[in-house]
């Protein structure tokens, strides 16, 4: 992502994980994690909106993981339609709160597509064992081809009007009983080409 992008493997259920970190400049205000779209259709923490997020936390004072899923880059083990997957961001984040200072600071939870459908079931673990999220950001929701669980109701949720991967019916149709605004993007399709400052715009703005 950037010369300052740390790269390395931790130990996961399934065996090694590949994270990229990236620092802020200040003292951090909290931690994030990335999780990227589908494996199986060229999805990896390069991913161009995975960045996008990552550069956008990072901007906001977090200090920002991302990692690749299983069968990914060096991340060792098989696609597991997104069960095991669960298991492996929860290593991740394990991973977070054990370094010096970030035990117990704020931590945002970001996804993009298949990324989305993972994190709303790691959230949902760590809210029922007590843990606390700052916020989540879901981008490109994948909502019409997974179980997408509920979200807390402070999650921004964003979508691009003209996503034919996932319609943005679909996303209607998961946010609309939780009462969760959609931001959406006019002109924009699933991997927002042209359309990633916008992306970053809405939410930088969102922190304000």
């Amino acid at each position: 992502m950037n010369a300052q992008t740390e790269k390395f493997l931790i130990d996961g259920p399934a065996g090694k994980i590949e994270v990229a970190l990236d620092r802020t400049d200040a003292a951090p205000r909290g931690i994030a994690l990335v999780a990227h779209p589908h494996p199986l259709f060229g999805g990896t923490m390069d991913n161009k909106v995975a960045q996008t997020l990552a550069r956008t936390f990072v901007q906001l004072g977090y200090t920002t993981y991302r990692s690749n899923f299983r069968g990914v880059g060096q991340t060792q083990g098989e696609h597991d339609n997104g069960i095991g997957e669960r298991e492996d961001l929860l290593a991740v984040i394990g991973h977070m709160r054990a370094q010096p200072g970030q035990s117990d600071v704020p931590m945002v939870l970001a996804g993009f597509s298949f990324g989305t459908f993972v994190l709303s079931h790691v959230a949902k673990q760590l809210l029922e064992s007590g843990q606390a999220i700052e916020r989540m950001v879901f981008v490109g929701t994948a909502a019409s081809r997974w179980e997408v669980a509920t979200v807390p109701e402070n999650t921004l949720v964003i979508h691009g009007e003209t996503d034919d991967t996932v319609p943005i019916a679909s996303v209607y149709d998961w946010a609309r009983p939780q009462e969760l605004p959609v931001v959406v993007i006019p002109g924009g399709e699933h991997f927002f080409h042209r359309k990633l400052h916008i992306l970053k715009r809405v939410i930088v703005d969102a922190w304000r």
